[in-house]
């Protein structure tokens, strides 16, 4: 069993201005099946507008913000579930003046995780 803090995971640079990732428990934890990301968004920025094969699980854990899908703005909050099916276009939004901090469940497919 690995129990540890996530700010003890080094959070990663995504690219993208203002977010950041830790992958808390993927393929060199010893996780087959899953991975557990945790994502802070900073205030006005955003994610890309993009979309994949695998689906996504997120669950907010802190700060507001936006999920755009294809059916439209979702608002998010501490508390709220997103579940993005394979192929829908997704972003997140940051819209309030605290980090959006979200988890974000996606299977270990060779090419969604790191390089």
């Amino acid at each position: 069993m690995l129990v540890r803090d996530y700010r003890d995971v080094h959070a990663q640079e995504t690219g993208l201005d203002g977010v950041t990732v830790r992958w808390v428990i993927s393929v060199p934890e010893g996780a087959p099946n899953f991975a557990m990301r945790v994502f802070e968004v900073q205030p006005g920025a955003v994610t890309p507008h993009h979309q994949h094969p695998w689906e996504h699980e997120v669950f907010v854990v802190a700060g507001t913000g936006e999920a755009l899908g294809e059916d439209g703005v979702h608002p998010l909050s501490p508390g709220t579930t997103v579940f993005v099916p394979p192929m829908e276009k997704h972003q997140f939004r940051n819209t309030g003046d605290e980090v959006l901090r979200f988890i974000c469940v996606i299977p270990t497919v060779p090419e969604a995780l790191p390089q």
